[in-house]
């Protein structure tokens, strides 16, 4: 493969949940750094994976192509291009949640029954927005309670691209904006073809926030732990 470009998704694949990178992981990234370009491809915020990074230095697509920031050498920060928001209709939003809340028995939750984002993204939190973190961990590690309706849950918003997100929730963003969306525009402002790029990720099954890569064109390097990354990229460094 020629390849010209590296993309990342971070929690699972270069870090665990929230966590910083580990001094190793960061030096591959270095060293894949002088060979390759890089570019981080989230479901957040720009500024929370900046940080979240100790403020590596690199492009960032956050919000699944919503928001986009360039890092600047000079300031060595990272400089918001595009930051899109779009309207949610809370209303109708809250009555197709609650439907489904009733339907499939999760009416009780601690909290709000949705979360709004900034963006014009929305989570439905099946446990509720101030749930225990160790009631949302326990809930559906394995993601067998989402699927079973997360063909119901595209159905009821056909508006949205929707993720099986976390522990407990399903993640919503308006389409046509995904991971795919966002690395297509953004390959075609660096004039770089999708067979010279390789996305490194590791939610890729059904209703992951990494599938609509895993199922297209782009070249895809599965990381189902990510103690596993610097294995997973060696031959890249070969």
């Amino acid at each position: 493969m020629s390849i010209k470009m590296i993309a990342f998704d971070l929690d699972g694949t270069l870090t665990q949940h929230k966590t910083k990178l580990s001094a190793e992981h960061r030096r591959i990234l270095f060293e894949l750094q002088e060979r390759y370009h890089l570019v981080m491809v989230g479901a957040g915020m720009c500024r929370r994976i900046f940080n979240q990074m100790e403020e590596f230095p690199i492009d960032i697509i956050g919000n699944y192509g919503m928001q986009c920031a360039k890092y600047d050498a000079q300031t060595k920060d990272i400089h918001i291009v595009e930051d899109i928001v779009k309207e949610c209709n809370r209303q109708i939003v809250e009555e197709r949640v609650t439907m489904l809340r009733r339907k499939h028995g999760f009416t009780e939750y601690a909290g709000d029954n949705v979360e709004y984002h900034s963006s014009g993204c929305v989570t439905f939190p099946i446990l509720g927005t101030k749930a225990k973190q160790e009631d949302k961990l326990s809930f559906d590690p394995d993601r067998k309670k989402r699927r079973a309706f997360y063909n119901e849950v595209i159905e009821t918003f056909p508006e949205y691209n929707i993720f099986v997100g976390g522990s407990s929730s399903f993640d919503m963003a308006p389409k046509p904006y995904n991971k795919y969306y966002a690395l297509d525009k953004y390959c075609a402002e660096k004039g770089i073809i999708h067979s010279e790029v390789v996305f490194v990720g590791d939610d890729y099954g059904m209703g992951g926030n990494d599938e609509s890569v895993y199922k297209s064109d782009f070249n895809f390097i599965e990381v189902d732990y990510y103690e596993d990354f610097p294995e997973k990229v060696k031959h890249l460094l070969v």
